[in-house]
């Protein structure tokens, strides 16, 4: 039985309780939070023994197996660090870390210790990503992919923190390097650092805060971004974020010299798309009946999922969680591949490089130097 324990208690941790509590073979034995009255009410809705407002006193009295870690992005390094020291295996929500260098320190950690450790990329584990990625492993693009792009919409002040992080100057997503942007694009990024072939991808980004955004006295949350990210002769990706689009889509399409596909996670549907055309016509009428088809097939495979009652809002976290479990139980490799976690870190990084230069500020400077559509960012 893995004894486990969540750290911060805030709205994220009751998904996390509530796909630990789906899993067999584990136990939530305690949470803690620097706000005890947070622990005491996650530890009295989902009948956890103890809770704790100190991390070093949890660690010492329930000595858990594994540590998930829900707290603010600015806390995931030191508190991450304190439990590997400690014997633990780690679960860290996205972001995994604030930069590049903090993400490479925390893996070398886990493998000194011979631990194991990964992020909370839960929508690359949802039933459609799977599916597209058994496709994609099978051959069906004709290799490797050509071209990626991958769109994240989020609807500002509809709900969650982002009411109060506009309200709110001193908010902590507004402390984070990358501010809004930054606690939320890995998800997107992640599905791209996937499927890159090379470790140090070029990377062009630009960035706005929106005219919705700017009329309510907002200046310093960027809310709309656009990034190309490409490996020489190899792949291409695009990167949408965007708080203005409509639809509001988390949708990621994937092109090979075959076929492509197209996954789109709020409908839960994965639609082949054939690389070769119809003759004449029949193009015109046949294609949309096999689209149609497929998103039939999408309705069967959701009907069927959802009576075995795996069909829920947070299944990729399941997944990803009972996939972390595994591993450590087989000391078999983590679900995600450190290279991932790193280089989506990179990525990360280079963007909110490029943004910060974009800062009123630097303007001046940025005239003196080569235009931004011809620079790149790259690792060692």
């Amino acid at each position: 039985m893995l004894k486990v324990a969540i750290v911060g208690c805030g709205k994220i941790a009751d998904s996390h309780a509530s796909e630990i509590q789906r899993i067999k073979g584990c136990e939530i034995v305690a949470v803690c939070d620097h706000e005890p009255l947070m622990a005491r009410q996650l530890s009295e809705r989902f009948g956890v023994k103890q809770y704790f407002g100190n991390l070093t006193e949890l660690l010492s009295t329930a000595r858990p197996d594994v540590v998930h870690i829900t707290t603010p992005p600015q806390s995931h390094f030191d508190i991450a660090k304190q439990c590997l020291e400690s014997g633990c295996h780690v679960y860290v929500e996205k972001p995994f870390t604030l930069n590049e260098e903090d993400a490479r320190r925390l893996v070398a950690l886990s493998e000194d210790k011979q631990l194991k450790i990964t992020a909370g990329h839960d929508d690359q584990f949802c039933h459609a990503a799977r599916r597209m990625r058994a496709l994609v492993q099978n051959g069906f693009l004709g290799g490797g992919p050509l071209h990626m792009e991958s769109y994240y919409g989020y609807e500002i002040g509809k709900g969650g923190y982002s009411g109060a992080m506009l309200a709110d100057k001193r908010h902590w997503v507004r402390r984070l390097p990358g501010k809004l942007l930054q606690n939320i694009i890995s998800h997107g990024i992640a599905r791209i650092a996937e499927l890159l072939t090379t470790g140090a991808p070029q990377v062009i980004a630009y960035g706005y805060t929106s005219p919705t955004l700017k009329s309510v006295g907002e200046t310093e949350i960027i809310d709309e971004l656009r990034v190309i990210i490409s490996e020489e002769e190899r792949r291409t990706a695009y990167f949408t974020f965007s708080s203005q689009m409509r639809p509001s889509l988390h949708q990621f399409r994937i092109y090979g010299s075959k076929n492509g596909l197209v996954m789109d996670q709020d409908q839960e549907t994965l639609i082949r798309l054939r690389g070769t055309r119809l003759p004449s016509y029949l193009e015109k009428f046949a294609s949309p009946v096999m689209l149609a088809n497929q998103y039939l097939e999408n309705v069967t495979a959701n009907m069927r999922t959802f009576l075995n009652r795996d069909f829920h809002m947070k299944s990729g976290m399941k997944f990803l969680i009972e996939s972390f479990y595994h591993s450590i139980r087989e000391d078999a490799p983590p679900p995600i591949p450190y290279r991932e976690i790193i280089l989506t870190a990179r990525i990360m990084d280079a963007i909110f490089a490029q943004l910060d230069e974009q800062r009123p500020q630097h303007k001046v400077e940025l005239r003196q130097h080569v235009p931004l559509a011809k620079r790149v960012l790259a690792g060692d």
